[in-house]
């Protein structure tokens, strides 16, 4: 088993990584050696914001309503 440590340069490039809206999977696979949940652990400790997300697709209004559509 590897352990590795959280290096300056490999915090800025999750930093970057996160930023740019990639997952944690895509970013975990980017770095290598370093599993999802250790990057999701990471961006948790170090309280980055949230990283950007499409907006919400609208719905119709049948669909809000819960009729079939018409």
């Amino acid at each position: 088993m590897t352990v590795l440590t959280w290096t300056d340069d490999r915090v800025e490039q999750l930093k970057k990584l996160w930023e740019g809206g990639l997952s944690a999977s895509q970013i975990a696979a980017e770095l290598g050696n370093v599993t999802r949940n250790a990057v999701i652990g990471k961006v948790h400790r170090w309280a980055f914001p949230a990283a950007p997300r499409a907006p919400p697709r609208r719905r119709r209004a049948s669909a809000r309503l819960g009729r079939k559509g018409t």
